[in-house]
């Protein structure tokens, strides 16, 4: 799926909104957990990166609700409290994965700033996790009923403003 053009997601860090535009008005708008570390480019940080990116890779179509992926491909596992017990130290990336990228070079393409290198994705994680609050790793975690909506109204190359 591509993108289409009046399509774009903006990301407030200090607010921990995700918000769906269509020609740059508001049409949806999710609760997100941003990094626990905060926003900041560096590899290693585990922030949240800033700036203008893209999707560039749309992953799990087609899958069920909390589907288990690990290096961005499907485990076969669904995720339960029973398997989160069994892997406590997990970090459940779940149902899809909108993988981003920079637009700027400098700031968070290329180098040690760069997002994609960086595997920043916006992905589903358990819906017991708390939304609204900064307790990531770096990426942006949405609840999986709004990553599906989400991932259902967005194609590849949809432009992404990270705020905060």
């Amino acid at each position: 799926m591509t993108s289409d053009p009046a399509i774009s997601i903006r990301i407030n860090i200090a607010h921990q909104e995700l918000v769906l535009l269509s020609d740059g008005q508001p049409i949806r708008r999710y609760p997100v957990s941003t990094a626990l570390a905060g926003a900041g480019e560096q590899e290693g940080s585990g922030c949240t990166p800033r700036g203008r990116h893209r999707v560039r890779i749309r992953i799990g179509a087609g899958c069920p609700e909390n589907t288990v992926f690990v290096g961005r491909r499907p485990t076969g596992e669904q995720y339960t409290p029973a398997l989160a017990e069994q892997y406590p130290k997990r970090d459940w990336i779940l149902t899809r994965i909108l993988w981003l990228t920079g637009c700027e070079p400098g700031r968070n393409r290329g180098g040690p700033v760069d997002t994609l290198r960086r595997y920043i994705y916006i992905h589903g994680c358990p819906d017991s996790e708390p939304m609204s609050l900064p307790l990531s790793h770096g990426c942006i975690r949405m609840r999986n009923a709004d990553l599906i909506d989400l991932f259902d109204r967005v194609g590849q190359g949809t432009a992404v403003e990270i705020i905060g």
